[in-house]
């Protein structure tokens, strides 16, 4: 069942804008965290929750998406996510942004199995400038974002392919907007 959820949960960057995300949803994937592990149990960030179409479309020309794909312009015109959460590292329990970038991983996995679940999807964005977010949101200065996840109801076919024998793992469309993605078989990641 978890390798299931693991298969569906793709980086997603096509939505249906018509579903749109509540802000009950969007705790209840937030309301999973609490249950991961963190570094010396520091748990040092909050979430900012953005389902409200004004917040949001503050927040989409704010990210960068599929840097592999220069060429396309992705979410497509239409169909971009209609929510977004905001993983900050709030400094005054910890200063230390670095320290925590892997507990940052395991919230924001946690996130998005638990929306696969729920049958929507997401995709983690790192390529984003912090400040224009915190400004954007008028957050407090000590809250300090570190990966933003937009969510939605996904709209577009994604297909798990077998790296070549030229080992090349870069993922790309063909001619139908299909989404291919690589990944290594088992006995190649095996030491």
């Amino acid at each position: 069942m978890l390798k299931d959820l693991l298969k569906q949960n793709r980086s997603y960057r096509g939505f249906d804008e018509s579903c749109q995300i509540s802000r009950e949803e969007l705790e209840d994937l937030v309301d999973c965290t609490r249950y991961t592990p963190s570094s010396v149990n520091m748990q040092p960030f909050k979430y900012y929750l953005a389902c409200d179409p004004e917040t949001v479309a503050k927040i989409q020309p704010l990210t960068k998406w599929a840097r592999a794909l220069p060429h396309m312009q992705l979410p497509h015109p239409g169909h971009c996510p209609t929510a977004f959460l905001v993983i900050c590292q709030d400094t005054q329990l910890h200063p230390a942004i670095q320290r925590f970038q892997k507990d940052v991983g395991i919230v924001a996995q946690t996130i998005l199995l638990a929306a696969v679940e729920k049958g929507l999807g997401g995709c983690m964005i790192g390529n984003f400038n912090p400040d224009e977010i915190q400004q954007a949101l008028d957050l407090a200065d000590r809250f300090i974002p570190v990966l933003l996840i937009a969510l939605g109801k996904p709209d577009e076919q994604i297909v798990l392919t077998e790296v070549g024998e030229d080992g090349v793992t870069d993922y790309y469309r063909d001619e139908n907007d299909i989404h291919y993605v690589p990944k290594r078989s088992l006995q190649d990641i095996l030491l």
